[in-house]
């Protein structure tokens, strides 16, 4: 069947909220996509931070096979093994108490804001109980998640929202202080904000806000959707600050494309959720944590995070190359395999011209930054070569510019 033809048919049959680029990929390999014309693009965006482990991971691909062959599902009235081992795994990397698997980044944020409201009714705080998130966050789709999420673009079209929320402005610390009140039970943001433009928090407002919440005995929940999972060169991002949340999300490349999450708890916020409070039907099956156990397996035979922290030094230079080269480049910023290029204008055309004339897969984080979040597995000269095409898409598209 002819691209179009596969275009088409879509275009017919999904509600129109993705504004799709014109390519049908078939399959991919490593780090590369594959289109259904059968050309190769090289990919740099991992299914927005997804693809951790690159296309086609052979380990993966046995366990999950193994898995369907046993057991795809029991629901939560059971125990299963798989969830089992991957709940002990994630715990162990994580250094948290308690996990609660869920199928998506979105369910995990929503499981961190149970946890906090649970947590302040428990204390017998006011029911109009607050919950301080992070302007220019992103968050999730869902209500719960869209109401912490910093946007209001994404947000007007479905309010009212959840009640209770104050925003902040990320990295100042005084602009938390100055929304808190005795009603704010816990504060929610990203270690590094993902979506908002790849400004990754600083050391001193990190452990400025977990001090605050220690003070006013508030709940301190970092998404980690998007910087998890080694991206940052740590395992999940907040452990290169040394500052440990109450909370925490994480989802995206824990699957390695399976649709899976979690969300994570200790101390006082793990006793906060009883019997009752929460509960998923597809959530922990043995087929999505059959993947989840092996992915943190693969991540530890493999020193995924020693490997992220090697090339993300060397995208860093190369990048920090392309920003000194261009004058259409006004800031480069990020950890590991989660940068960003910010532009002087919309990358849209950039990004566009990217994709259909040099086969780079690029993505966006608003309308004037590109993001690099490339399969943790690439190498120094897959870097190399997404430079080379880069910069022939900004010489194409930005010289103008220039």
């Amino acid at each position: 069947m002819e691209k179009q033809q596969y275009i088409d048919r879509a275009e017919e049959a999904f509600y129109k909220v993705y504004n799709r680029f014109p390519v049908v990929f078939g399959r991919g390999e490593g780090v590369c996509l594959y289109d259904t014309d059968g050309q190769e693009y090289l990919d740099f965006g991992a299914g927005i931070a997804v693809m951790g482990l690159g296309y086609s991971c052979k380990e993966l691909k046995a366990a999950m096979k193994e898995q369907v062959d046993k057991l795809c599902h029991t629901s939560n009235l059971f125990y299963n093994v798989p969830s089992i081992e991957a709940g002990e795994k994630l715990l162990k990397v994580s250094g948290m108490e308690k996990v609660f698997f869920t199928n998506s980044g979105a369910e995990a944020v929503e499981g961190l804001l149970k946890i906090a409201k649970r947590y302040a009714f428990d204390r017998g705080m006011a029911p109009d109980y607050e919950v301080i998130a992070m302007r220019h966050s992103f968050h999730g789709r869902t209500l719960g998640a869209l109401s912490v999420t910093g946007n209001s673009h994404y947000q007007e079209p479905f309010a009212p929202l959840v009640p209770g929320v104050r925003f902040a402005v990320f990295n100042d610390l005084d602009s938390v202080k100055a929304v808190w009140s005795e009603k704010t039970c816990a504060v929610i943001m990203e270690t590094i904000q993902g979506e908002g433009g790849i400004y990754p928090a600083t050391g001193e407002f990190l452990a400025g806000v977990r001090a605050l919440c220690d003070e006013h005995h508030a709940l301190l929940l970092l998404d980690e959707i998007q910087c998890g999972m080694a991206r940052s060169g740590h395992m999940f991002a907040w452990q290169g600050y040394g500052v440990k949340p109450d909370a925490m999300s994480v989802a995206k490349a824990l699957g390695n494309g399976v649709p899976v999450g979690a969300f994570l708890a200790q101390g006082k916020a793990a006793s906060a959720i009883v019997p009752g409070d929460h509960g998923t039907t597809y959530g922990g099956n043995p087929f999505v944590c059959a993947a989840a156990a092996k992915v943190l397996d693969i991540y530890e035979e493999k020193k995924i995070v020693e490997h992220v922290r090697e090339v993300g030094g060397y995208l860093w230079d190369r990048l920090e190359e392309v920003a000194g080269r261009h004058g259409c480049v006004q800031a480069h910023r990020g950890k590991g395999l989660i940068q960003g290029l910010e532009f002087t204008d919309a990358v849209a055309p950039l990004v566009s011209h990217a994709l259909l004339k040099e086969k780079l897969v690029l993505i966006s984080a608003g309308k004037n930054i590109i993001r690099f979040v490339p399969p943790l597995i690439i190498k120094k000269q897959d870097v190399d070569e997404m430079v080379r095409r880069l910069e022939a898409s900004i010489e194409a598209v930005c010289m103008p510019n220039l």
